[in-house]
């Protein structure tokens, strides 16, 4: 799955059209990542359809939440899923389809899938601070209090989202700069912009209502 910040900085970028209230926005956007700092399997918060699938399920997050959409969380809920889907069916499905990745130094590695998914993931943090000021990304969230929304959800504990935002800013104290092994910033930022408009355009397809 991409990583919270890339999340951050897709909600951030959608957010320039949208115009709805950001701080639960931008925590609707993060929110089903709660799952795992709580034990939980990600099944039920990303609306997968089975252990094996990676992509949640827009159309059953639809049938339950698209009339609720108007309040910004649950809508920020539905760009993480949706920037999920695109990160799996499109983005990671090209790279594991050929097993290679290109690294930063020029060369092409062929690897197994899992192989390629650890190194993809252990060099999110590798962006995180490029990716703050790239998009010059408001943290306020994760160090000031402000209140929970008030939703009801069956996916996830609304009441435990403190953990996560704790989470998120031991992750940005900690991220640092150091070399990437396969994503620079060009790469990251095609990502957040191509997903950005497509998440843009279902909104509009999908007829969602957020005002």
């Amino acid at each position: 799955m991409a990583s919270a910040i890339i999340h951050i900085c897709v909600a951030k970028k959608i957010n320039e059209k949208l115009q709805v209230e950001e701080k639960p926005f931008l925590l609707g956007s993060i929110a089903p990542d709660i799952s795992k700092q709580i034990g939980e399997a990600r099944e039920k918060s990303h609306f997968l359809t089975s252990l094996k699938s990676d992509v949640p399920d827009i159309r059953a997050f639809l049938d339950k939440y698209q009339n609720s959409l108007n309040n910004p969380f649950l809508l920020g809920y539905f760009v993480h899923l949706y920037t999920d889907k695109i990160w799996f069916d499109e983005f990671m499905r090209e790279r594991l389809l050929h097993h290679s990745i290109h690294l930063l130094d020029g060369t092409t590695v062929n690897l197994p899938p899992d192989e390629i998914r650890e190194i993809i993931y252990n060099d999110y943090t590798n962006i995180n601070v490029d990716l703050i000021d790239e998009y010059d990304l408001d943290l306020s969230l994760f160090y000031e209090d402000f209140p929970l929304p008030n939703v009801e959800m069956d996916e996830i504990p609304v009441s435990k989202l403190p953990i996560l935002i704790d989470k998120m800013s031991i992750i940005i104290e900690n991220s640092k700069k150091t070399k990437g092994y396969v994503f620079d910033m060009p790469i990251i930022i095609e990502f957040i912009e191509y997903a950005t408009t497509k998440i843009l355009h279902k909104i509009e397809e999908y007829q969602i209502e957020y005002h």
